[in-house]
C-alpha cells in the first residue's frame, strides 16, 4: 500500500506575519514523521507523533501556545482514532497537559471507555503518570497579550469570520504500509470561549473520523457549525462514492450551507488519494508527495 501522510495547522483568517511559522511547524512535522512511516511505523502512531509535534509548537492553539477562556484558563481537547478497528479515544477541557491526544491515545488503549473530560481525565493522567505542567508553561506571551485586548471588549465574540486571528486546531491522517488509516486532532478551542466549552475536535465524526473501509478526516475551523453536520464522517461517507478531493470540497460545501459555517478538511482515502478543502480565507496543511517531498501550503 502507498504510504501517506498529510497534516493540517489550522484554518481561519491567520495573520500574514504568522505564515511562516505555520509552514514550518507544518513542515517538521511532517519531515519528522514519514521517514518513520516508511520504516513501518504504524498509521496510529504516526498521526499521535505528528500531532505531538504541533502541541508542542507554540505557532499553534494546541498544547502550548493555546488560547486563553474567558477566566483566563487553558483547556485542551483532542482525539485519536484508529481506522482499522474504529477504536477512539478522546479528552475534553482538560489543564496543564502538553500533549492531550496522547492522554487521549491512552484512554482509547486502557480503559473501557473512549472518552474523558475535565475532572476526570485530570485524574487519570495523574494516575497513569503524566506530567501535569504549570500553567505558565503551555502560556505564550502572544496568548496572554491578546486575552488582555480582548478579555473587557463587550463586542467580541469567539466567532468572527474572519478577522485577522488564527484558529489554530491541528490535525494528521495517515496510510501505513499495510493499508491502515488513522487520524488526531488537538485544539486548545475558540479565543474567550466559556469556561467548559467544548467544540468539534474530540468528538467523534466531527473533529476526526477514520475507517479502513472509507478514509480518514481531521477537521479544522468553527467547531459549533462542523459539530452540525459532521463533517469528518460525512466526508469519509463520501469518499466511498467519489474522488477524495471532491469528498472533502463537497463536505465544506454542506459545512457552508446547512451548518452557516467555516473551516478546512484534511483526508486521505482508501486508495491513498490525498483530500483538502476550505472556505476560510487560508487554511496550513501539507502533504508528502510521491517524491518524498513536503508540499506545504497556507493558501
Amino acid at each position: 500500500m502507498p504510504i501517506r501522510l498529510i497534516i493540517h495547522g489550522g484554518a481561519w483568517s491567520i495573520p500574514d506575519e504568522m505564515d511562516e511559522a505555520h509552514r514550518g511547524g507544518v513542515r517538521n512535522a511532517l519531515m519528522t514523521v514519514y521517514p518513520k512511516l516508511q520504516k513501518g511505523m504504524s498509521a496510529l502512531d504516526a498521526v499521535e507523533l505528528a500531532v505531538n509535534l504541533l502541541e508542542e509548537d507554540p505557532t499553534f492553539d494546541a498544547g502550548r501556545g493555546a488560547f486563553l477562556n474567558e477566566k483566563g484558563e487553558i483547556e485542551l481537547d483532542a482525539i485519536i482514532i484508529d481506522g482499522a478497528t474504529l477504536s477512539f479515544g478522546a479528552v475534553a477541557a482538560v489543564q496543564n497537559l502538553l500533549h492531550p491526544v496522547s492522554l487521549a491515545r491512552k484512554i482509547m488503549e486502557e480503559t473501557e471507555h473512549s472518552m474523558l473530560v475535565g475532572q476526570g481525565a485530570q485524574a487519570f493522567a495523574q494516575r497513569i503518570g503524566f506530567e501535569t505542567l504549570e500553567p505558565q508553561a503551555l502560556l505564550t506571551d502572544r496568548e496572554l497579550a491578546y486575552y488582555h485586548q480582548i478579555n473587557k471588549d463587550p463586542d467580541f465574540k469567539p466567532h468572527h469570520p474572519f478577522e485577522p486571528l488564527p484558529s489554530d486546531t491541528v490535525g494528521a491522517v495517515a496510510m501505513d504500509h499495510l493499508g491502515n488509516l488513522a487520524a488526531a486532532t488537538s485544539t486548545g478551542g475558540t479565543p474567550r470561549k466559556m469556561a467548559g466549552r467544548v467544540g468539534d475536535s474530540p468528538i467523534i465524526g466531527a473533529g476526526a473520523y477514520a475507517d479502513n473501509e472509507s478514509g480518514a478526516v481531521s477537521t479544522t475551523g468553527w467547531g459549533e457549525a462542523i459539530m452540525k453536520v459532521l463533517l469528518s464522517k460525512t466526508v469519509c461517507d463520501k469518499m466511498l462514492h467519489m474522488k477524495a478531493h471532491q469528498a472533502a470540497k463537497e463536505g465544506i460545501d454542506i459545512l457552508h450551507k446547512k451548518g452557516k459555517g467555516f473551516g478546512g478538511v484534511i483526508g486521505i482515502n482508501t486508495l491513498g488519494d490525498y483530500a483538502f478543502a476550505y472556505n476560510t480565507e487560508k487554511m496550513a496543511w501539507g502533504w508528502m508527495d510521491e517524491n518524498n517531498e513536503a508540499q506545504v501550503r497556507i493558501r
